[in-house]
């Protein structure tokens, strides 16, 4: 199960390898957030949005995880409006324990 809640039945088959990936990073707090962000955006990210959304999920996942939770600073090719919807998306889930 990954979790998502979006159907793929609407989506074309690059915007499903997307989805795809977005739920199945190296941790599981990556998959909630990057994936429930893809769920909620995905049909409506276009052209260059699309694009950096994809080198988004070829980032490492621990250093996405800490540049997401503020451990590590925001390097500059991620000052973007884009990545400025996924810091501002984070569900609490992804940052709840895992018992």
């Amino acid at each position: 199960m990954t979790g998502t809640t979006l159907t793929t039945a609407d989506l074309d088959p690059h915007r499903r390898r997307i989805l795809f990936r977005a739920w199945h990073r190296g941790i599981r707090e990556m998959d909630l957030i990057l994936g429930q962000f893809a769920d909620t955006e995905l049909k409506t990210l276009e052209g260059e949005e699309l694009a950096e959304f994809e080198r988004v999920l070829g980032e490492d996942d621990n250093d996405l995880f800490k540049w997401v939770s503020g451990e590590k600073p925001l390097p500059e090719h991620l000052k973007t409006p884009l990545f400025e919807r996924i810091l501002a998306f984070r569900p609490e889930e992804a940052f709840k324990p895992v018992v």
